[in-house]
């Protein structure tokens, strides 16, 4: 797929629709496995077929990449004992599918631009609070797991595997 680019130098969706711009975190322990949280619901279980992901948010406006990722893994996790060790090469892209984009993304973004950082978690596990999130923030998981970097792309949804396997491979060097 081709990306268009606008003034800023920030890719487009060929329909036009701009990407989201975010941050996704891979956080590594010290043994080189990477956490993955399973998605809420919203009933604090977790149905979906493919209900695996490494934390991942919006950029507020003006905020820098590095600090939203700090900002948003602490918001989903409650990590706060990380230290930012990687970063891709520019913006990963997906495109939202047309169900996703018709009926929950109100037409404002056809997918997300991430930058993506890898983290060195540096806490005791106790620090991990998924079902409390901090700050009155919502949970976004209900359960969480350390797992090898090649198993990712296989826990995502389909239409953000090409982004998960470009980050594992950005960050092969990192993960055991």
């Amino acid at each position: 797929m081709t990306i268009n680019q606008t003034a800023q130098g920030f890719p487009t969706v060929e329909n036009g629709l701009p990407y989201r711009p975010c941050v996704g975190i891979m956080v590594l322990n010290d043994q080189g496995k990477v956490w993955v949280g399973k998605r809420d619901d919203g009933q604090g279980a977790s149905h979906y077929e493919y209900s695996w992901q490494m934390p991942q948010g919006g950029i507020d406006a003006k905020e820098d990449p590095q600090k939203a990722a700090l900002r948003e893994l602490y918001e989903e996790t409650s990590i706060r004992s990380a230290t930012v060790i990687a970063e891709t090469d520019g913006w990963l892209t997906y495109d939202y599918p047309a169900e996703i984009l018709a009926n929950s993304r109100r037409k404002k973004y056809g997918g997300q631009a991430q930058k993506w950082y890898a983290v060195r978690f540096e806490g005791k596990e106790s620090e991990i609070d998924v079902l409390s999130p901090p700050d009155g923030h919502k949970p976004e998981f209900c359960e969480w797991a350390w797992t090898a970097a090649d198993k990712l792309p296989s826990l995502i949804v389909p239409f953000k595997r090409d982004v998960y396997q470009r980050v594992v491979a950005a960050f092969s060097h990192l993960t055991a």
